[in-house]
């Protein structure tokens, strides 16, 4: 099957705009459209057997413990969205090749677009909720960037604000209702997900997974409360606009209520809440458009009021329903694409979306007006385009419900009243726009657009057409598949025949023609009443109430938050007090069966040389040097201890990090005052401080005593059995860190890569003056760099690199590993730095410590990622005995590699920061009359 590979390809596109940026445009949009439409003909290909009611799902185990899996199926439901995806997809990198300007970066904007389409692939091939979340929240990202592409207009900075904080927030809700549904279950996996609807409608949680599932669902749909974002999402360029309302991201919340339909439906919470919140976004979106003057406002809350539209058929409680709201799914989307493109048109080639200034184009270009006035006629239901036939759907669906009770009849009288709304603002954009007089102030004379930019919409516009006349040839197949996906058995008998006959439905349509006809006719009386009520600007409440959060956030962190120190450590130490104190009262004694560890003259001398130490900081804090040695003389009793207890790989990276912690210490305190005031404490501060402190003391060293007299049963006896056969290596910590807990270490040195590149940012061309006296106005040695401390250092590099290849190479088996030889070869080469100076460095060391950052990273990544071709999991680690004469015996394994990449990363990472932090004092110095 070929599916499997549909959502990687435009994954791997991403980078192609970026790389054939400087090409033609024409040669950039056909390079960026290859790998989708390589992704469409996959999915084509497979087509036959998803109509045929065949269902794939293809996974590789990533974390199984975790459920997490690389998970993708592929049923009607995935492949309808799949190809709305990737067809409008294609057409909109067209569109956008002749809507865009030359100022507008092509390679940036298809970039996202792409990363768009990709998020979207995630959510609805997904078989797997937890890497559909993923998806989920990729998709309000890449939307954001999307809307945001035009930077420089403050309407689309704030749109895509808006529109990231509420999707971003409906995901987080989407998060906690997928990990309490995967706790109801037992599985993240769909598969069994799909197949538990009983289990989960009987469940306790089921009040709160649905709860959360339409707000992640409703969020993202733009339903009513959370509706006001997508008006102010249309500052994006118009090809965002018409991807973002027909295939992409307000579709992803119907795709959600579709995909969990057989779990969570067909309950009375599931028909009143989903039905009636459907109800009030078509009303409220449809008599809302009628009034925006502004095209693509207009476009934007007709896509409201038709996602209600849908959103109340997902709510009624018949499976007809079902069905219609995937249909209408399919018809939305071609025409409101097409209208998008169309008002993208007038707005390119008139200068204005203003409906008050757009009249009588039609005599200025009359194929878009053509084009435009069939979409609109779809959007308005009118007979023979793909819009009426979902429609007619619509309105039986309606009259066959009883949620209300005997109030049900409204369902269907306040239906029409949206239709005749529909029809209202669908008869404004032909009437308005095309006719009507002529334009008025527009900036320069209309015309029709270039030939390849209007073939989107021709496309679109022959779909509604061929659909609207011969449905069950068209859409008939791909319909029942998808259908089948939703419902999850099998379907009831329908029909989508052109003539049903005279019936309700028809005459619900024809009402609503008549009745749109009549609305329009008298918009001016609708234009003074609806001007008697305030107008809500949603970005400006939405502005107000960010605002009033930050103020409110500011007043409780600047109670919580005064400057002090003292008090954030008086804070954290109470609250762990309060945390870890009340179980030890449970106990009855803290001693277990074990025998003590015995006490020598060493583990004495030790225990007294830390103590006096960390006291010895406490008390001279105020003198930085004296401290920076005590704290020194911790650690290194800290690292002899860990060699005491046999951890010598411990004490081998503590005194690694001790050394270049000492070195950034000292490197980051020469900008410091030399001597601190000491703090002058009141005495019951003093005493409160001293009592929470010895009390921290006594439950860490009661908890300490428990653990080393009671005997556990600790994952270690694991690792120490399975180190050898499971990893290849006799050295546990080694194999711990690069094969059973590889994943964690890879996490590890990203953040450690990541925090590394943060510090060069923050101090890069940063300069600060070098001080030429100390506290006690005696001057600096004019000697920077020392002969002596030259000639020493220049001589143990060798040496200090041979111990690292040396440290690097046994530690597999023997203490060492990646880790503490990287920051062996550090230490060797910012001694470097210290004895010689930076310039001198850099004129023979021309390595680019972030581009070995990201070398390292990569290494890694890959290491992880070739276990997959073998079909393991991530981070699966290999390895050999072989043979070689002279040689002899030896072990290959792929954690080697692995460790290669710390190795790296971790070089990259201490010598990025101390080297920037060295060069903070190159430039220039403070004359002798500094302060």
């Amino acid at each position: 099957m070929y599916y499997f590979w549909v959502p990687f390809l435009p994954m791997l596109g991403i980078i192609v705009p970026l790389l054939t940026n400087k090409l033609s445009r024409s040669a950039c949009t056909l390079a960026t459209a290859m790998l989708p439409a390589l992704a469409l003909c996959f999915i084509l290909l497979d087509l036959p057997a998803v109509f045929a009611g065949q269902s794939f799902s293809q996974s590789i185990e990533w974390i199984p413990q975790l459920g997490l899996a690389l998970s993708f199926r592929l049923d009607g439901l995935s492949a309808l969205f799949s190809l709305l995806i990737l067809g409008i997809g294609l057409l909109v990198i067209l569109y956008a090749r002749y809507y865009l300007s030359e100022k507008d970066n092509m390679g940036i904007f298809y970039c996202y677009l792409i990363m768009f389409m990709t998020a979207m692939l995630g959510i609805v091939m997904s078989n797997n909720m937890l890497q559909l979340w993923f998806y989920w929240e990729l998709t309000s990202i890449s939307s954001f960037l999307l809307i945001g592409f035009w930077s420089h207009n403050s309407d689309a900075r704030k749109g895509a604000r808006m529109a990231l904080t509420i999707t971003g927030g409906g995901g987080l809700a989407l998060l906690a209702g997928i990990i309490l549904l995967g706790q109801v279950v037992g599985s993240y996996d769909l598969d069994v997900v799909l197949n538990s609807g009983e289990l989960v409608k009987q469940h306790p949680y089921y009040l709160a997974i649905l709860s959360l599932f339409l707000i992640g669902a409703f969020t993202k749909s733009a339903q009513f409360p959370f509706h006001f974002w997508l008006p102010h999402a249309m500052a994006a360029p118009t090809p965002v606009s018409a991807y973002l309302h027909s295939a992409t991201m307000v579709k992803a919340g119907i795709f959600l209520l579709a995909r969990f339909y057989p779990v969570l439906a067909d309950t009375e919470v599931w028909f009143v809440v989903v039905s009636l919140t459907g109800l009030f976004t078509m009303l409220l979106g449809a008599y809302t458009a009628l009034f925006k003057h502004d095209l693509k406002g207009l476009l934007a809350y007709s896509t409201i009021s038709h996602l209600g539209l849908i959103v109340l058929l997902l709510g009624l409680n018949t499976e007809l329903a079902a069905i219609a709201a995937i249909f209408h799914v399919m018809n939305h989307a071609i025409f409101k694409a097409s209208l998008f493109m169309a008002a993208g048109i007038i707005d390119h080639e008139s200068g204005s979306r203003d409906m008050r200034q757009l009249n009588g184009l039609w005599k200025y270009m009359p194929i878009t007006a053509t084009l435009a006035m069939v979409a609109s006629a779809s959007m308005a239901g009118v007979p023979l385009l793909n819009g009426f036939l979902s429609k007619e759907m619509f309105f039986a669906e309606t009259l066959d419900q009883s949620i209300l009770g005997a109030m049900s009849w409204l369902i269907p009288v306040l239906s029409t009243i949206a239709a005749a709304f529909a029809v209202a603002y669908s008869l404004r954009f032909i009437h308005d726009v095309f006719f009507n007089g002529e334009p008025k102030g527009l900036t320069k004379t209309p015309h029709e657009p270039p030939r390849y930019m209007r073939v989107p919409v021709e496309v679109l516009v022959a779909i509604c057409l061929l659909v609207g006349m011969f449905p069950n040839y068209t859409i008939g197949p791909l319909l029942q598949s998808a259908s089948l996906a939703v419902l999850n058995h099998p379907l009831p008998e329908y029909n989508l025949a052109l003539w049903h006959g005279f019936n309700i439905p028809l005459m619900m349509s024809g009402m609503a023609i008549v009745g749109g006809l009549a609305i329009y006719l008298n918009l001016k009386h609708l234009f003074k009443f609806s001007g008697m009520f305030p107008d809500i600007d949603a970005k400006i409440e939405f502005e107000g109430f960010i605002q009033a959060s930050v103020k409110w956030a500011q007043k409780i962190t600047g109670k919580l938050e005064n400057g002090s120190l003292q008090r954030y450590a008086f804070c954290l130490c109470f609250f762990a007090l309060l945390l870890i104190a009340p179980p030890l009262f449970d106990l009855d004694t803290t001693r277990g069966s074990l025998p003590g560890t015995p006490i020598n003259g060493a583990v004495i001398v030790a225990a007294i040389l830390l103590m006096a130490g960390s006291l010895a900081t406490v008390i001279w804090s105020h003198y930085r040097l004296i401290a920076l040695l005590m704290l020194s003389l911790v650690g290194l009793v800290v690292s002899i201890t860990f060699a005491y207890f046999s951890a010598p790989d411990l004490a081998l990276t503590q005194l690694s990090v001790e050394i270049v912690t000492v070195i950034l210490l000292l490197l980051a305190l020469y900008f410091f005052p030399q001597y601190t005031p000491t703090s002058k404490s009141r005495p019951s501060h003093f005493v409160r401080d001293l009592a929470i402190a010895s009390l921290i003391g006594c439950i860490i060293g009661s908890i300490c005593f428990a653990l080393i007299t009671n005997p556990l049963d600790s994952i270690s006896e694991f690792f120490l059995a399975n180190a050898k056969t499971g990893g290849g290596g006799t050295n546990v910590v080694n194999v711990i860190l690069v094969d059973f807990r590889g994943f964690d270490t890879f996490g590890e040195i990203t953040v450690l890569g990541i925090a590394a590149l943060g510090i060069y940012k923050l101090i890069a061309g940063m300069r600060l003056s070098m001080r030429t006296k100390d506290q006690d106005g005696r001057l600096w040695a004019k000697d920077k760099h020392p002969v002596l401390l030259s000639v020493v250092s220049q001589s143990l590099l060798p040496l200090f690199l041979l111990i690292s290849a040396y440290i690097f190479i046994r530690g597999h088996n023997l203490p060492g590993g990646g880790f503490i030889a990287g920051l062996i070869t550090s230490i060797a080469l910012i001694q470097q730095y210290l004895a010689h100076g930076v310039d001198w460095m850099t004129k023979r060391v021309s390595v680019s410590y972030r581009y070995m950052i990201a070398i390292g990273l990569v290494t890694a990544g890959l290491t992880g990622l070739g276990s997959w071709i073998f079909g393991r999991p991530f981070l699966t680690s290999w390895f050999e005995y072989v043979s070689l004469p002279w040689i002899g015996k030896f072990e290959l394994t792929s954690a080697l590699v692995f460790d290669l990449g710390v190795y790296f990363t971790v070089i990259g990472a201490t010598l990025l920061i101390l080297a920037s932090l060295g060069q903070l004092t190159t430039k220039e110095r403070i004359t002798e009359g500094e302060r």
